[in-house]
């Protein structure tokens, strides 16, 4: 008797702290949605509303739906250095998220990469999230200069810097591969584990056309597709993968590996099919094998395995066209990238370093024209007409000779791009502290937004501002006046 005495005591027991347990996880899981992860401290009310809607494109007319509110909207992306998770931001909506750009630094390239990203943050519309992978000498340097760059630029990105990391049991051999640090952006899926999808690109690029256009063909993906490159060449009579390689590769003329669209989820739970194993591996599991299969046989370090793995995968990729990725190669010789000729050149990769000899001086004329922008400077008469000029003396070229292909759609793009000057705009806000949100007090006025001074003092101005229009409306916790609990509700 007094074992089964005891036996329901003991099964009594466990179906108590089984009951606690499950009790404990509900009420964690209810906290993750609710609050800040190890903080015990709950989302201010404005939190969740602030990501219900884009702030950036809605246009107020009378009285703003309640579930719209934009606090920290405009200031909130201060905070840069080492930030993982953007604020709400006036660009682009929570639903879509930011463009994530990743890139790759080593060596010299501090001053290219810079121009790069001034590139994409100047004519783009989206918030942006760039992820630079650098040697740990260049991290100064990166938020030195992002830093300084003008208040109403630096509120269209944030940024995370990151140190070079291999594996480590092969370190050294991974960093040596064709050149240093390229084989980075192989483990990106596997270092940004909370990041479904990213544009990679070398630091010699640069964009003709804002990077959400890219960013949009994940859009265009099959249930298959995972990736997506534009080929090596166009002509297989100069390519060159079909006349040299040692390796399989990726359809007739393979692949360049310098602009490079992921899904990264996919990546991380496919397995891919290869040659060395009669079963598919996981891509954190297929890379040192591959390596150490074709490293006596390979050129172009990464872009090679690259190729080698989407030969085995053809289901796995989606093409773009040569004008996402427009090298010396498709005019060096005569023009061949056909869409270019159409529609003009949308990325500019400048390989073989030709942004920095006199080998193609189109190329360089490009490359000079962003760098020596200054911010808030007419874009047209500082980018686009001193590049005009510089084209007309490299038409001894091949490449100089299609100079218009550089500059056909980067008009476009230069005219429909935001404007770093000096913008007049009409500001609603709320009293997020009411009651409930039918009861929200609303305010409205205006504000003029300009460069500033480079720093974060352009922050600190339109805060102060802001706070000064609308703590005349907004009674704030102490009464009207003082600084009120006041949410951006839309911008005009």
């Amino acid at each position: 008797m007094r074992r089964y005495v005891r036996a329901l005591l003991l099964c009594a027991a466990l179906a108590l702290l089984s009951a606690l347990y499950v009790f404990r996880e509900l009420v964690e899981a209810r906290g993750a949605r609710h609050g800040r992860r190890g903080t015990g401290q709950t989302e201010p009310r404005w939190y969740h509303r602030c990501n219900s809607l884009s702030v950036s494109y809605w246009k107020p007319y009378g009285r703003p739906p309640p579930a719209v509110c934009a606090a920290n909207c405009l200031m909130g992306s201060s905070r840069r250095y080492i930030t993982k998770t953007a604020e709400p931001s006036c660009l682009g909506s929570a639903t879509e998220g930011p463009v994530h750009l990743a890139v790759v630094a080593c060596g010299q390239r501090l001053e290219e990469t810079l121009t790069m990203l001034k590139s994409a943050v100047i004519l783009s519309k989206h918030l942006q999230q760039f992820h630079i992978f650098a040697e740990d000498q260049l991290h100064s340097g990166f938020k030195a200069a992002l830093d300084l760059w003008p208040g109403t630029y630096r509120s269209r990105f944030n940024y995370t810097i990151y140190p070079i990391t291999f594996p480590t049991e092969n370190a050294g051999e991974w960093k040596k591969l064709f050149k240093p640090c390229a084989s980075q952006r192989l483990f990106l899926p596997l270092i940004l584990t909370q990041v479904d999808s990213l544009l990679y690109v070398d630091t010699d690029i640069l964009f003709l056309r804002p990077p959400e256009d890219l960013w949009s063909f994940l859009a265009q993906f099959n249930s298959t597709q995972l990736a997506a490159m534009a080929p090596e060449h166009e002509d297989p009579r100069i390519a060159w993968y079909n006349r040299f390689a040692r390796h399989p590769y990726y359809g007739k003329t393979g692949l360049n590996s310098g602009v490079m669209l992921m899904n990264m989820t996919r990546i991380r739970e496919k397995h891919f099919k290869n040659d060395m194993t009669s079963f598919a591996l996981p891509w954190e599991d297929l890379l040192m094998p591959l390596l150490q299969k074709y490293k006596l046989n390979i050129t172009w370090g990464d872009q090679d395995l690259l190729n080698i793995i989407f030969h085995y995968n053809p289901e796995s990729l989606f093409v773009f066209p040569c004008q996402w990725n427009y090298r010396p190669d498709h005019c060096i010789y005569g023009s061949n990238c056909v869409p270019a000729e159409r529609e003009g050149v949308f990325i500019l990769h400048g390989n073989r370093g030709v942004y920095h000899d006199e080998k193609q001086p189109s190329f360089r004329a490009v490359y000079e024209a962003f760098r020596q922008y200054r911010f808030g400077e007419d874009l047209i008469t500082s980018i686009l007409q001193p590049l005009e000029e510089r084209l007309q003396g490299a038409t001894h070229t091949y490449c100089g000779r299609v100079g218009h292909l550089f500059t056909k759609r980067l008009q476009q793009s230069l005219s429909a791009s935001p404007k770093g000057r000096s913008t007049k705009v009409t500001l609603w806000w709320e009293d997020c502290g009411a009651a409930a949100p039918d009861n929200h007090r609303l305010g409205r006025g205006s504000l003029t937004i300009g460069e500033g001074p480079a720093g974060g003092g352009q922050q600190a101005a339109i805060r102060r501002d802001f706070f000064t229009l609308a703590k005349g409306a907004v009674p704030g916790p102490k009464g009207r006046g003082s600084a009120p609990k006041a949410c951006w509700i839309g911008v005009v």
